[in-house]
């Protein structure tokens, strides 16, 4: 992957849990305010490469339908400044902790410490990873369908009015989706997933062949779309559990960027496993003591 775009995913990445955390990183103390002032940047950068959304003018006016008079979710989606930490699946649930099972344990603490992350070899990061990422993407809607476009070239179609899943799917990134309208929500019901190279988010929370993934997705108006997933998977996670949040509309006539991940992708042969650094207050990355006032002198660099 580009540099820019790869620097751009680790830092928009979010959490482990606490106490997973902890293992990860022993970060130096960081105030209230510093970590502000981080949030704040880290936000302005974001919204300069055009990733995220502008919640403040997102358009309240009527959600606009299609001849059916179902929702229309065309158009491109970005992050809302509201989502954090974002790439996080357990961004709902208290302390950010997933209710895995010891088998979950032992699969969350092989992703940490043994498996370099999936996408960051160029795999499909697949659902419901894709539903927690920073990055934007676009939706082309007609009578029949809807498809999703997404930054690393993918794209998923489901279409509507399926509503019973194959006899023996291939396991697929995606898994096997169908879908179907309950008023004005689409649910897209998807099982037949891989059971190895999925991560469910951007922390290495683990995925099995057994899981079952409900996503219900709605456009309350123009300026807004918004998604409830539901996983389910009995051999990592003790119950389901669910995860929402909300995109903001990309301006008239604007598109999703491209980025091949195969394309220079420099750093592959350099990367451990896990997902990173991941700081005491979930999101990812690295803190270092602030940059004093005045430049130390030369005798502070061994000359």
């Amino acid at each position: 992957m580009g540099a820019a775009l790869s620097a751009t995913v680790f830092a928009c990445a979010a959490l482990l849990p606490a106490g997973v955390a902890g293992a990860q990183q022993a970060a130096p103390s960081v105030t209230p305010g510093q970590a502000a002032a981080r949030t704040k940047q880290e936000t302005s950068e974001l919204q300069a490469q055009g990733l995220l959304g502008d919640d403040g003018s997102a358009s309240s006016a009527p959600t606009p339908r299609n001849a059916d008079g179902h929702p229309d979710f065309s158009g491109t989606w970005k992050g809302s400044k509201a989502t954090r930490p974002v790439g996080n699946i357990g961004k709902d649930l208290p302390d950010f902790v997933l209710p895995l099972t010891a088998v979950g344990k032992k699969a969350l603490q092989d992703n940490l410490t043994k498996v370099v992350d999936p996408e960051s070899r160029c795999l499909i990061g697949g659902i419901p990873r894709h539903d927690a990422s920073a990055l934007p993407f676009g939706i082309v809607q007609n009578g029949d369908h809807v498809t999703w476009l997404y930054v690393y070239t993918y794209y998923r179609t489901v279409p509507f009015d399926v509503r019973k899943h194959e006899e023996d799917p291939d396991p697929q990134f995606w898994g096997d989706e169908i879908g179907w309208w309950e008023g004005d929500t689409f649910v897209v019901d998807a099982v037949g997933f891989k059971s190895k190279d999925m991560w469910i988010d951007e922390n290495g929370n683990p995925a099995s062949g057994q899981m079952h993934a409900t996503e219900r997705w709605s456009r309350p108006d123009a300026g807004h779309l918004h998604v409830e997933v539901t996983i389910d998977d009995p051999l990592y996670y003790t119950h389901p559990f669910k995860y929402s949040r909300t995109w903001i509309a990309g301006k008239p006539r604007e598109r999703v960027f491209q980025s091949l991940c195969t394309e220079n992708n420099a750093d592959l042969p350099h990367l451990g496993p896990g997902p990173g650094g991941v700081r005491a207050d979930g999101t990812r990355g690295y803190d270092v003591a602030p940059l004093p006032d005045t430049p130390p002198g030369p005798e502070a660099y061994g000359k």
